[in-house]
């Protein structure tokens, strides 16, 4: 792993910060179970959940494909040689983790996991401080003024900052 990187350990990856707390939903699940009684609700809660995967699935695939066009590498781990604004990029700067974000959603909405929705508060603020700060800080640190416009176009998480009208 190059020192130019923004995460210098295996566990600073996605599947880490959020795969451990959703398997500890599951077992949760199985050891305490909690439910909430959705009646005839269900099949809007299961359809939610179907297209939060699907969502979740094609921002993965859509910024999966964005690097591979622009031959940057997804592993945080290594080096990246260029900011990628274009496609799904220009809508989120973090579209593979809001895609990962959705897909667990999706799958705790499907099968009721209730404690997936309990746990995906501590992951979501690991994930800020243990993924997100460090690349942007890298990023910042790497392109400078080039990073500083990005992200005063694009939003975090998801949409476009709206440009200020001059008077």
């Amino acid at each position: 792993m190059s020192v130019d990187t923004a995460h210098r350990r295996w566990w600073q990856i996605f599947e880490v910060v959020f795969g451990t707390p959703f398997l500890v939903a599951i077992a949760l699940q199985f050891a305490l179970p909690l439910s909430i009684p959705l009646g005839f609700l269900t099949p809007v809660i299961i359809s939610v959940g179907v297209g939060c995967i699907v969502v979740g699935l094609v921002l993965v695939v859509l910024a999966r494909r964005q690097f591979a066009q622009h031959q940057q590498p997804t592993d945080p781990g290594r080096s990246t040689s260029r900011i990628i604004t274009t496609g799904v990029f220009s809508i989120s700067r973090n579209p593979l983790y809001l895609g990962g974000i959705c897909i667990l959603v999706g799958i705790a909405l499907v099968v009721h996991l209730v404690w997936v929705f309990v746990l995906l508060l501590p992951a979501f603020i690991a994930c800020h401080y243990i993924l997100v700060v460090p690349e942007e800080r890298y990023l910042a640190s790497k392109f400078g003024e080039e990073y500083r416009t990005y992200v005063a176009s694009v939003h975090r998480w998801i949409g476009r900052a709206r440009r200020r009208r001059r008077r």
